[in-house]
């Protein structure tokens, strides 16, 4: 006999989890498509050259790779944005264009709370736009979509590369040690300053007055982002960096997002290394789980795959931390069935009756199952209970003689027997 078992960091969905992850997904794709985004999807496995070196040094290592039977070296995406410029180079786009992707991705990180080895991310990226503008509009679609899935309590963190660079110049760090201080400055939240000071400082990347300034304006409690704009604003890359999230700030309150839900964040790095600009994420404040979207600018990673450079920018919602959150925060109605009706069954004789009925309900509009067979119908109604099913139909011999049914309301336990043909209106009042 074979265990039955799944790799660590593998999961199965069961219908119930299922059905919260496609209504989440059906909100994100409807609001996505709202502000004109169109959806796009590309191949699981890429050539493995396509994706290595686009990360960074600890993000190459959680790619999975392997040769083929082919002998090519081929890997599993890591995430949906490289293979997005892969496409921008391959294919005549409009521009600037807007898409979406939610499909899976797989990473060789180690399983923890809200993290997976393969796991769904949600997409939205405009290429071919370098204003501020394009960035700002995925903070106002992730906005849209986290207020239609019932969230309330989260905090959108922005923050610009160009001020992330602007400072570290400031700091004396040499351009090709840049990628090492974001790293460090990256895991604040998750290590603490003494940690990112330590790191910095093994890295050897804080010298003369370089430390104290770390010390006082980018580690220190409370909001440094004032005393850190002020370090780099007489720069033309930092004063560029300020200029774009005062625009983004700006189209943010026209769009009629309450300053309560974001804020500019000094501390805020992202860890990927193809990040040019604006760079975003999202954390909920109650459970503790992390950030369950980021993203940012991307403007030279199209030019990786063509010689004609493309702007470009886009976030990624984590699907795992958002069904997390919600089922942690009960946010989500649990139901076992998706059966609106469920049609009994009295006995063989009128099984075509059952049939036929169950077929008329399903071409009114309703989710109709036949219970599958005559058994008692306490039975049948304990399995219409324990499902969720809110409408069960009763056809027995004297109603179906006279084209008649009972309609039994699960909720309130109501029931009345009516013509057939008015079935359908009474369901509908009783599902509104």
């Amino acid at each position: 006999m074979i265990e039955p078992q799944i790799p660590k960091g593998f999961r199965d969905f069961l219908p119930q989890q299922m059905m919260l992850r496609r209504d989440i997904m059906r909100t994100m794709s409807a609001v996505f498509e709202r502000y004109g985004f169109v959806p796009l999807d590309t191949p699981c496995l890429e050539y493995a050259r396509t994706l290595e070196g686009k990360y960074g040094e600890e993000g190459d290592k959680l790619i999975y790779r392997f040769e083929d039977r082919g002998g090519r070296a081929v890997a599993l995406r890591y995430d949906l944005t490289i293979p997005l410029a892969r496409v921008a180079a391959m294919y005549q786009l409009p521009r600037p264009f807007k898409r979406y992707q939610i499909a899976p991705v797989w990473r060789a990180d180690k399983p923890q709370k809200g993290r997976f080895r393969e796991f769904y991310q949600c997409d939205i990226d405009i290429i071919g736009e370098s204003s501020a503008c394009a960035d700002a509009e995925l903070l106002c679609v992730a906005h849209a979509v986290l207020q239609a899935l019932g969230f309330d309590n989260y905090l959108i963190r922005i923050n610009n590369r160009k001020i992330l660079n602007a400072l570290a110049e400031r700091l004396g760090i040499d351009t090709a040690r840049i990628p090492g201080f974001l790293r460090a400055l990256d895991k604040l939240d998750k290590t603490g300053p003494g940690a990112v000071l330590r790191d910095m400082q093994a890295q050897g990347l804080l010298t003369g007055d370089a430390e104290r300034i770390v010390r006082e304006h980018l580690l220190a409690g409370g909001d440094n982002f004032e005393a850190v704009a002020a370090l780099v604003s007489g720069s033309e890359t930092g004063a560029a960096g300020l200029a774009e999230l005062d625009l983004i700030a700006r189209v943010l309150s026209a769009d009629g997002v309450d300053g309560s839900y974001y804020k500019r964040d000094i501390s805020l790095a992202r860890g990927l290394d193809y990040y040019t600009g604006p760079i975003f994420e999202v954390v909920v404040t109650e459970p503790r789980i992390g950030s369950i979207l980021g993203g940012g600018r991307y403007d030279g990673l199209i030019g990786l795959f063509t010689k004609q450079s493309m702007p470009a920018t886009g976030i990624s919602f984590g699907l795992e931390r958002l069904v997390t959150v919600m089922e942690e925060l009960g946010m989500h109605a649990q139901t076992n069935s998706l059966t609106q009706v469920l049609v009994t069954q009295f006995s063989d004789g009128l099984l075509e009756d059952g049939v036929r009925l169950a077929a008329r309900l399903r071409q009114s509009g309703f989710n109709t199952e036949l219970y599958p067979a005559p058994d008692k119908l306490k039975k049948q109604l304990s399995y219409a209970a324990a499902r969720g099913i809110p409408a069960v139909v009763v056809l027995g011999p004297d109603e179906a003689r006279d084209e008649r049914a009972t309609l039994k309301n699960m909720l309130t336990g109501d029931q009345a027997v009516l013509e057939q043909q008015h079935l359908a209106e009474a369901i509908r009042t009783m599902l509104s």
